[in-house]
């Protein structure tokens, strides 16, 4: 079963060098401190989130290009993860 799912919401932000359609999410079960039906950030697309552990990315904080949160990372606040990079474990 997947922990989240986009809540249909969008935002497009430009980057230097393109523009992003940013999707909303939502959990669909409870996980770590996160609850069923709790509203979270931004992603580009479903890799961007693992679906396992308890990573999750909340309010304006968002993650986009082949940028990947897993573990038990928390992005939030106005954090932008994005490119390349690799976040994990319990960051």
């Amino acid at each position: 079963m997947k922990k989240y799912e986009f809540t249909g919401e969008t935002k497009t932000v430009d980057l230097i060098n393109r523009t992003v359609t940013l999707h909303q999410i939502k959990a669909t079960v409870s996980f770590g401190i996160i609850e069923a039906g709790e509203i979270g950030g931004w992603i580009e697309k479903e890799r961007n989130l693992d679906q396992s552990g308890n990573a999750w990315v909340y309010g304006d904080a968002w993650v986009s290009g082949d940028a990947r949160v897993s573990g038990n990372v928390r992005v939030s606040g106005n954090a932008r993860v994005s490119g390349n990079a690799w976040v994990s474990g319990n960051a």
